[in-house]
């Protein structure tokens, strides 16, 4: 629940900025760039841009399904989980309850191709930040309005084909853990393959601060009032751009299934919000 009298360090905003939507305040979409924060505030009608010099800009607007006027933002929310954590805090506390990450994943399972899209149920949570707020016993889990509505959503964009809905890794290091740089490659690599035997799509860096911080938040809020607009929602989609031997792919495939996740993820969210809003 946002608190008037909370100061943000990284983002240039305040409560304000999230009112709206009938109470449940505006739909963030965060992806790690500023420059994608950027290309989808370009889907958004009477954008406003509030700038920060850490390059946490915030992207305000509205997007509209079926005439009616829905409330959003994007911003940059930086790699890793730390940044994560930094910016998920600061948007809560501003009165932020609504986030979908919009991202990039490196394959996990051979037969991912680039260009396709990975909707998150849940993250393995092999980062320290977590573990700061919770046991590692306690998974990091996606909402399930959010996973369903991106699976609903994908099949009305013919887009079924191409999503693929599971579990995720998040890491705290990208080139030891995933790439094998480094003398615990051996290790590394062993530890990758025991998650793709078991069944893990994808290896990312975010995705387990965003679910853990929201499965916290949405707690306490409805520890203190049953109003379910007061609960906390979190999702995650994901474009493949590393996939066997090829890495951080740029073709037009790639850029192509980058271009269908940011779709998918706007369109989810009308879906999502008409639901919760006018129904």
């Amino acid at each position: 629940m946002s608190k008037k009298n909370f100061k943000s360090h990284h983002i240039n905003s305040i409560a304000d900025d999230f009112a709206g939507n009938e109470g449940i305040g505006r739909y963030v979409f965060l992806p790690s760039s500023d420059n994608q924060a950027r290309e989808i505030a370009g889907y958004f009608e009477n954008v406003e841009v509030n700038e920060h010099p850490h390059g946490h800009n915030l992207y305000k607007g509205k997007i509209f399904f079926q005439d009616k006027n829905i409330e959003v933002a994007s911003i940059a929310t930086g790699i890793g989980c730390p940044s994560m954590e930094i910016i998920v805090h600061e948007l809560f506390h501003l009165g932020a309850k609504r986030f979908l990450r919009i991202g990039t994943a490196g394959a996990l399972q051979p037969w991912l191709k680039i260009g396709d899209i990975i909707n998150a149920q849940a993250s393995v949570r092999d980062e320290n930040t977590t573990t700061h707020y919770v046991p590692t016993e306690l998974p990091a889990i996606a909402s399930l309005e959010f996973t369903s509505s991106i699976m609903l959503t994908a099949q009305k964009l013919g887009m079924e084909e191409a999503l693929h809905t599971g579990i995720l890794h998040s890491k705290s290091s990208l080139y030891a853990r995933q790439f094998g740089q480094g003398p615990r490659a051996e290790e590394n690599n062993a530890y990758l393959n025991l998650l793709t035997q078991s069944g893990v799509l994808a290896s990312e860096m975010e995705t387990a601060a965003l679910f853990i911080q929201s499965q916290l938040y949405n707690h306490q809020l409805m520890t203190e009032s049953q109003n379910l607009h007061n609960r906390v929602l979190a999702g995650a989609i994901l474009t493949i751009i590393s996939a066997g031997e090829t890495r951080f792919d740029s073709s037009a495939k790639a850029n192509k299934g980058i271009k269908n996740t940011v779709e998918l993820a706007l369109e989810t969210v009308k879906i999502l919000a008409y639901q919760e809003l006018f129904h």
